[in-house]
């Protein structure tokens, strides 16, 4: 996580019982239909205090998807480093469970189809999504032969994991694990999606 977002690895109890309500209706309901004074009084606090600990409801907003990485981001990490090669088809695995972001799908792309592009949630759903993407490279590189284009290969995965699991509330896991079937296929075969230009890093 960037030095840039906040740290929210001490708040206090009632700061986390604010986020944890702030989380599930956010999620469930949407960003803009949820008021701060429905938070509040969910959360068992005044608006005061959720203004002293998040400093508004945009604020809250970014912890909401802040938190919501971070623990996704570590099943991500346990799943990979129990994962045998090719390691990049263990994210599949984890957007096939069920662990709070399935029902109404990707928490990150709902947001950032509410808010404004210059909100500053965004930066955090960038961050999550490249964080992604980056992984899926860095494991195709290890796991892949050295004259494979690593990054072309990692981002046909990207899109085949977003696009099954955007589908997710429609059909279910049946296209993620479909969408396992045709990466499993391309890291068998990774020079389908070409070799790297000449001179290419």
């Amino acid at each position: 996580m960037t030095s840039d977002f906040p740290d929210l690895s001490d708040l206090t109890p009632g700061a986390r019982r604010i986020l944890d309500v702030a989380s599930r209706l956010f999620y469930e309901q949407g960003i803009h239909p949820v008021s701060v004074d429905t938070i509040a009084a969910e959360s068992g606090v005044s608006k005061p205090v959720l203004y002293t600990n998040f400093g508004s409801k945009d604020g809250l907003v970014v912890a909401y998807l802040l938190d919501r990485h971070r623990w996704w981001w570590t099943l991500l990490e346990d799943e990979v480093a129990r994962a045998e090669s090719p390691r990049a088809l263990a994210f599949f695995t984890v957007y096939a469970a069920d662990h709070m972001n399935s029902r109404r799908g990707c928490a990150f792309l709902n947001a950032a189809a509410e808010l404004p592009d210059d909100h500053p949630a965004h930066e955090v759903i960038r961050y999550h999504k490249h964080s992604i993407c980056d992984l899926l490279e860095e494991l195709v590189k290890e796991d892949s032969a050295p004259d494979i284009d690593h990054r072309m290969l990692g981002n046909h995965l990207f899109l085949l994991l977003e696009g099954a699991f955007a589908h997710r509330p429609i059909y279910g896991t049946e296209m993620v694990w479909q969408g396992r079937e045709m990466a499993a296929r391309l890291l068998a075969r990774p020079e389908i999606v070409g070799t790297p230009a000449a001179g290419a890093d």
